[in-house]
This record gives structure tokens, C-alpha cells and sequence, in this order.
């Protein structure tokens, strides 16, 4: 009799949430839809786990959903929680936009701890199009957590493609190239992506390949970024735009050691500097929130400006979801 009662409590509990999240959002995108059709915005953040006990961020990928839940850390909030609680929690809110049962996505993400990194969950190439900028990309809401496009850097790419005519481009950390479509979209004269995974490098090829761009121009490189920015500077290269966006940690198998963005960060921008050509500009970013930058050894090198709030868009209710900055060489 107990259990039932228990489970009954859980039902109306679960309930509960499917109609709190079903308010929350409808809300939500009553506002974005006229703010994404003005901006000509097809993919954005609908919910960023505004209610605690709803530990969800659903992202809008074109009329589809990407619905990752943050696994919390008692265990029995885990034990409730799941794929089955957020179909159960979500698929009125999911009604009411119009997106069928087969358009969402779920996925699982757990806490982070130490150098521990973000894994594929699978090997199958889910890829669909959708449009940012006047531009076409492939993301995959289904093998990977991350889906190949960083919604919160959409302004930083625009940003980036402003001053990208005529201009040469270097992409670090490149992933799947979004930084590079947006530069050769609005006419940078060449682009180098570089990159330790084979795996993004395809997929920064394909994107490449979908809007119309040429590999001749726009090169992909696979290797360590501090080692290959090395071989550039040996070899006279100069960049006019500089993008570094590094992840917080790094322990691939093809890495001797651990690249760690609040120890090495300054190591990578001293290697850039000497690629930059006269007056180049660097756009640094990291997700870190408890990121320091090192602005007193920088600034002998740069002129910086941080420009986080420039940056961050209005579909985001996280503003630590990222940091950035601008650097002008001396």
C-alpha cells in the first residue's frame, strides 16, 4: 500500500513538472519566434534549467528538439530522473510547439569532474541541415552531446565574419569549422582549420563542401594545435584573424600530455602573436567559469578588450555560458 501511495505521489509530481516546464516554455517561445523570424534565427535555447528541480536545456533546431538533462548529484534525484521521466515531462510542452515524438532528442549529460571529457555515444552520422547566417550546416542530435554547432557562439561568429573580406583566417580548436563557413561567407581569402579529431575535420570538410567553398582555399589541418602552430611559425605564415576557442581540458590518446586552458592559454597566444600580421586580431574564448586570464603577460603582447557581453545571445538565460575577448597585436 505504501509503494502505491509513493508512486502515486511521483505521478502527480511528474505531472506537476510536464505542466510547470509546458507554462515555461510557451512563454518562452511566444517571445523568441518573433525575435527569430526578425533576426532570421532557425536554431536557439527554448529552456535552460530555469526550474531547479527541471534540470533540463532544450535547444530548437529548426522545428526539432534537443532535450539534455544535467544529472544532478543526489542519487535520488538520478533514480527518478532518465530518458522515460523526461519523455513524460516534456512531450505536452513538445505538442503545444508542433514538434512530433520522432523530431526529439534526448540525452543524458553527467557532471564533469577533473580532465574527465564529453565522449561520441555512437559512430552512426545522424546529420541534418539547418541554417544560421545565410549559411548551411550539418548537426547531429543524435551520437554526440554536443551536436557539431555551438549555438551560444553565434554572435562571436558573426562577429568574426564583419571583418573577415579579403582577410586571412587561422581556426583553432576548429570542431566542424562553423567559424570558417561564416569567414569564407563573407569573403575571407583563406582559411586554415586545425584540429586533433579526424572525426570533426570530416565534418568540417562537409560543411565546407555544402556552402560552395573550395579546399584550396579553406584547409583543414589534423594535429595538436600548439605543436602545428609551431610548424606555421617555422614556416612565415602570417594570419590577419585568429580564432582560438579551446576546450577547458584535453587527454586524447594522440596527446603526450594534458592541455589545460587556464595553465596553457597564455603558451597558445604567445604562438599566435607571431603568426599575426601587422595589427591581426585574436578572438579568445573559453567556457571555464572559473577561467583567470592572464591580462598583465598579455597585455604586452595585445591590446585587449573583453567582449563577453557583446557576445552572448538573447536566447540564453546562462550568462557565464561562455567568455571572450578581442586582441589586437602591439
Amino acid at each position: 500500500m505504501s509503494d502505491d501511495k509513493s508512486d502515486d505521489k511521483t505521478d502527480v509530481k511528474v505531472q506537476e513538472q510536464s505542466e510547470n516546464l509546458r507554462n515555461r516554455v510557451r512563454k518562452t517561445y511566444k517571445h523568441l519566434k518573433k525575435w527569430s523570424r526578425r533576426e532570421k534565427v532557425h536554431c536557439f535555447r527554448l529552456y535552460d534549467r530555469d526550474i531547479p528541480e527541471i534540470p533540463l536545456v532544450i535547444d530548437w533546431y529548426q522545428g526539432r528538439l534537443h532535450v539534455a538533462e544535467f544529472a544532478k548529484r543526489h542519487s535520488e534525484d538520478e533514480s527518478r530522473h532518465g530518458e522515460e521521466w523526461m519523455r513524460t515531462v516534456v512531450a505536452p510542452m513538445a505538442e503545444d510547439l508542433g514538434v512530433a515524438s520522432a523530431d526529439i532528442y534526448y540525452k543524458v549529460r553527467n557532471r564533469q569532474r577533473g580532465q574527465a571529457q564529453y565522449q561520441a555515444k555512437g559512430a552512426q552520422y545522424n546529420r541534418i541541415e539547418v541554417e544560421e547566417g545565410g549559411h548551411r550546416f550539418l548537426v547531429n542530435l543524435v551520437d554526440y552531446l554536443d551536436t557539431g554547432l555551438f549555438l551560444d557562439h553565434r554572435r562571436t561568429r558573426a562577429m568574426v565574419a564583419a571583418e573577415s573580406e579579403g582577410k586571412s583566417l587561422l581556426n583553432l580548436y576548429c570542431y566542424t569549422g562553423s567559424f570558417q563557413v561564416h569567414a569564407a561567407g563573407a569573403g575571407a581569402a583563406i582559411s586554415v582549420g586545425i584540429d586533433l579529431s579526424a572525426t570533426y575535420l570530416e565534418w568540417a570538410r562537409a560543411n565546407l563542401e555544402l556552402n560552395g567553398f573550395e579546399a584550396a582555399r579553406h584547409r583543414l589541418i589534423r594535429g595538436d594545435v600548439q605543436e602545428e602552430l609551431q610548424h606555421l611559425v617555422s614556416s612565415g605564415e602570417k594570419f590577419d584573424i585568429v580564432v582560438v576557442d579551446p576546450p577547458t581540458f584535453s587527454n586524447s590518446k594522440r596527446l603526450e600530455g594534458v592541455f589545460d586552458v587556464q595553465r596553457d592559454h597564455m603558451a597558445v597566444l604567445q604562438s599566435v602573436h607571431g603568426l599575426l600580421a601587422q595589427s591581426g586580431v585574436v578572438y579568445f574564448s573559453t567556457n571555464h567559469r572559473r577561467f583567470k586570464f592572464e591580462e598583465e603577460e598579455a597585455s604586452a603582447l595585445f591590446e585587449i578588450q573583453e567582449i563577453t557581453k557583446k557576445t552572448l545571445p538573447t536566447d540564453y538565460r546562462d550568462k557565464k555560458i561562455h567568455r571572450c575577448w578581442r586582441l589586437v597585436k602591439r
